[in-house]
């Protein structure tokens, strides 16, 4: 079989939701975002969320932490030459720091983890990228460390430039402890009128229900630091409307709800610690791309990185609306399966007639 190596364009569905307020250290803006997908019910469900958290005086969000890792594998001839070495290298940062300069104006080396098995070491670099997503700056980096740790130590050999303790596009639970991407939380306090009228639920309803589905359903399942209903669908949509590589959903869907009953209000929160976006580099070319990046206010002129934490901190807020809308519909016995119906006949009808 040979490859094809003209290009293609897939066209997928998108529209703008919201619009949603946003508030925080890196932004306070109202912004529409757009989703890009073949599932119908995601753009209404997210905008009647975007609507009750707007009537709720808006989401607010902040990035906690950001770096983009790549993880190496050597061999040593033993454990203790093994542990010898990471010793040695804990002293070597600064040196470290040095040898990445040369590959990217833009990277900067954050820090070091080490796992061990047998004579075989695992080392997770992690590097800030600044508005880039950061997968090839963090490998180019990660590269040429690895060739200035074996021209060092000779005694050691090359195994991969990948050792799987970064983790790319894998369910692991090192990403959410240590992090990958941008690890966002965004938040909204919203009335129990707004509840009512806007999501048809009660505080309670939503609380429970993320307890006893979110939570515990999560446990049963063997889920790995995941306590959510459906991050993965406005993430991808998110990721397909802005240019991002699509297969970082499986990661960054990782993340947790927290709901509480304040007083009588509902407090609700989405935590992503894996957000992996970025506002230039691979697949920001496209003019759909570009043209939803402006719209999100981040293609501005702003210090390094600044535009790629605002992008982030909106893909949550895309994340909470969705979520919100979702399980407020699963409070109440058949409204999500008669939505659900509704809107995919109708979408088939329009298809059929255009067709």
């Amino acid at each position: 079989m040979r490859w094809q190596s003209s290009e293609q364009v897939a066209t997928i569905p998108m529209r703008l939701v919201g619009p949603v307020k946003i508030q925080g250290p890196e932004m306070d803006a109202e912004v529409l975002i757009p989703l890009a997908t073949y599932e119908t019910p995601l753009w209404p469900t997210t905008h009647r969320g975007a609507k009750a958290c707007n009537q709720a005086g808006g989401i607010k969000a902040v990035v906690l932490d950001e770096r983009m890792t790549r993880s190496i594998l050597l061999e040593a001839n033993s454990a203790i030459d093994a542990a010898s070495l990471i010793a040695r290298l804990h002293q070597q940062k600064d040196a470290m720091q040095a040898v990445i300069k040369e590959t990217s104006r833009f990277a900067r080396f954050l820090d070091m983890h080490h796992q061990v098995v047998g004579n075989l070491i695992f080392l997770r670099f992690e590097f800030n990228t600044a508005d880039a997503a950061g997968h090839n700056m963090a490998t180019l980096a990660a590269e040429r460390l690895l060739n200035w740790i074996v021209t060092h130590h000779p005694d050691l050999k090359y195994v991969s430039i990948s050792g799987n303790y970064c983790t790319d596009k894998k369910v692991s639970a090192v990403n959410g402890i240590l992090g990958r991407g941008k690890y966002v939380v965004a938040e909204v306090v919203i009335s129990p009128e707004i509840c009512r009228r806007f999501l048809k639920t009660t505080p309670e309803k939503v609380v429970q229900l993320n307890i006893k589905k979110n939570l515990i359903g999560n446990i049963i399942a063997g889920g790995v630091r995941s306590a959510n209903a459906h991050f993965a669908n406005m993430l991808l949509g998110f990721y397909l409307a802005t240019g991002q590589d699509a297969a970082n959903i499986i990661e960054g869907s990782q993340g947790m709800v927290h709901a509480e009953v304040r007083g009588e209000d509902l407090y609700f929160s989405v935590t992503l610690p894996n957000v992996i976006v970025g506002t230039v580099g691979s697949g920001k070319t496209y003019d759909f791309v570009q043209e939803n990046l402006k719209l999100l206010g981040c293609l501005e002129k702003r210090e390094p990185g600044q535009n790629a934490r605002r992008l982030a901190i909106i893909a949550a807020s895309a994340v909470l609306c969705g979520e919100l809308s979702l399980l407020a519909a699963q409070t109440n016995p058949g409204e999500l399966m008669k939505s659900h119906v509704q809107l995919e006949r109708r979408k088939v009808s329009e298809d059929n007639n255009r067709a």
